[in-house]
Parts: structure tokens; sequence; C-alpha cells
């Protein structure tokens, strides 16, 4: 699952794949801003961890679940 999360008052982004499922990302970031927490907290499929400030959260992206494909397309 392809992730990016857009920072305000930033040109630059964080993307980065992770083994959890498009509902479990939306939910978590729901979760922590209907909830009024200062941070998001997600992870990626190498084991690092990403904590962005919920003021600073200017967007998350949540890619396709789709598996890469191997080899050529005709």
């Amino acid at each position: 699952m392809d992730i990016r999360i857009g920072i305000r008052d930033s040109g630059r982004e964080i993307s980065f794949e992770s083994a959890q499922t498009a509902s479990e990302v939306e939910s978590a970031v729901a979760a922590v801003l209907e909830g009024g927490a200062k941070v998001l907290k997600l992870s990626d499929n190498k084991g690092r961890r990403f904590i962005v400030p919920t003021e600073a959260l200017g967007y998350v992206e949540i890619g396709a679940e789709e598996a890469r494909r191997v080899g050529f397309i005709a």
C-alpha cells in the first residue's frame, strides 16, 4: 500500500509503502483527527516509523491495494 502525507507550508511530502490495508490507514488517520491527538503514527514495510504532528497534516493519500506486476505488458 503506497501512502503519501502532505505537510502544510512545505513543498515536500512523505512517501512510503506500508503493509497496512487502506481501511486500517484511513481509520488511524480519522481516529487521530477526531480524537484530538497531537501526532499521527504510521510505519512502513521496513520497520521505520513516521510520526507527524496533526497540525502539520495537509493531506494523506492512500494508494490502491494492488500488487506490483512483474514482466512486460503487451
